[in-house]
């Protein structure tokens, strides 16, 4: 994994937090989208700000409903910030059985949005010209949920750096189409996380790496080290809020899988090899090595020695596969259970994020460079990126979690989707 610059994307103001643990629904609604504005706004001196980007809606059959909680565990004290207990938010989607009266929720609180433009902003951006708290997403805030059949459960985890709601676009879309997501905040990684009440913690990582480049490689190692294994230990605490909500009869007991981008990925491979209760793992662009690039050798993760036995996606973006990064080919080769590996050409490693539809929004509206655009989601159309994307998880974790046939979709080339090239 590498710790630098893994940071995309959006949310906004009011949104209704639970405090709670294994997934209770008590909550009560605060507040609603508003219009939302459609033209330019202006900042601070007068400076044009972005104002109503759009996310591109789910295509399944399924109205989504959201719930957001704040998870403590208790049996642990946080690793960032010794003294407390490790605390984290998590948003649940789920399909609805209708969303009528129920308000759509932002995707980025105004703190979260604060925090991610002041600390994690693109490096190509300007900041304070981009309000990340101007998107809604198509989630619906306390939407009854729709109980008819399976609802597998996914879980998400985002790159270093980035809030849960980066991965909106996907966790809506495997929403629409029947499966109960719960996406992951990392504390203290995360750029902001917002807690009921609006008590806002801020990533702890820069300062952090800044410590380590100090002290030397080694200080470096053992932080990205560490950095995993916090995102597995709090994805395994959530996998025992999931189990308590099976025991209680809040969810089916159904097969759980795991996606994520960049650190998020190596997070659901990893913990996939460490916990059997992750059933399937899709990784988008995340290397499983410690390392400053992904095609560099260096000390390999234990899911890259070891390999899995149950069936993973890898998504790279273009020049990332197996062939050249050296901790995809480790847990190819020693993996035993069925495994793609897929080449999203055009793609940068921002494009399995939703930096692919709101960049070039931003761009337009600020006026920014194609360079600007193409240096951060690459050359492959938005539209096509997505599509893309959407097909080939949701097939994946339908044909593992479900055991649906998909007529053999996954197993070569589609001239529906070019754009992706099967290694």
């Amino acid at each position: 994994m590498h710790i630098d610059g893994d940071t995309k994307t959006t949310m906004t103001s009011r949104r209704r937090v639970l405090a709670a643990s294994a997934f209770g629904l008590a909550w009560a609604v605060t507040g609603g989208p508003g219009t939302g504005a459609t033209a330019t706004a202006m900042g601070a001196h007068g400076t044009p700000r972005t104002a109503g980007m759009q996310l591109p809606a789910p295509t399944g059959p399924y109205g989504v409903g959201t719930v957001s909680l704040r998870l403590v565990d208790r049996g642990r004290a946080d690793p960032w910030v010794p003294g407390r207990r490790r605390e984290l938010m998590v948003d649940v989607r789920y399909p609805a059985r209708s969303v009528a009266a129920h308000p759509r929720v932002p995707q980025m609180t105004k703190g979260e949005a604060a925090g991610f433009d002041r600390v994690n902003n693109f490096g190509d951006l300007p900041k304070g010209r981009i309000d990340w708290s101007g998107t809604w997403t198509y989630a619906h805030l306390a939407a009854p949920p729709d109980r008819r059949g399976e609802r597998p459960v996914v879980l998400y985890s985002p790159g270093v750096g980035d809030p849960r709601t980066l991965g909106t676009t996907l966790t809506d879309e495997l929403a629409s189409h029947g499966y109960v997501v719960v996406a992951i905040d990392h504390t203290y990684d995360a750029s902001a996380v917002e807690f009921p009440g609006g008590r806002v913690e801020v990533t702890l990582l820069p300062q952090e790496f800044e410590r380590a480049q100090r002290e030397g490689p080694a200080a470096v190692v053992a932080l990205m080290r560490k950095t995993c294994a916090v995102r597995v230990a709090d994805t395994r605490f959530v996998l025992d809020e999931v189990e308590r909500a099976f025991a209680a009869g809040r969810l089916e007991r159904v097969p759980i899988g795991m996606f994520g981008q960049s650190a998020g990925g190596f997070a659901a491979l990893q913990t996939m090899h460490d916990d059997g209760r992750i059933a399937a793992a899709a990784n988008l662009d995340g290397v499983l090595a410690y390392v400053s690039d992904d095609h560099d050798e260096g000390e390999l993760s234990t899911v890259a020695r070891d390999g899995v036995d149950g069936p993973f996606l890898l998504m790279g973006m273009d020049g990332d596969d197996r062939t050249n990064v050296p901790s995809w080919r480790a847990v190819w080769e020693h993996s035993d259970g069925w495994r793609r590996d897929l080449v999203l050409r055009g793609a940068q490693h921002a494009t399995y994020t939703d930096a692919m539809s709101l960049i070039p929004q931003i761009a337009r509206q600020l006026g920014l460079p194609r360079e600007t655009v193409t240096g951060l989601v690459g050359t492959v159309p938005a539209a096509r990126a997505i599509a893309a994307q959407r097909a080939y998880v949701t097939a994946f974790f339908d044909r593992w979690l479900r055991g649906r046939a998909d007529g053999h979709f996954l197993d070569g080339p589609s001239s529906r989707y070019p754009e992706v090239r099967f290694v």
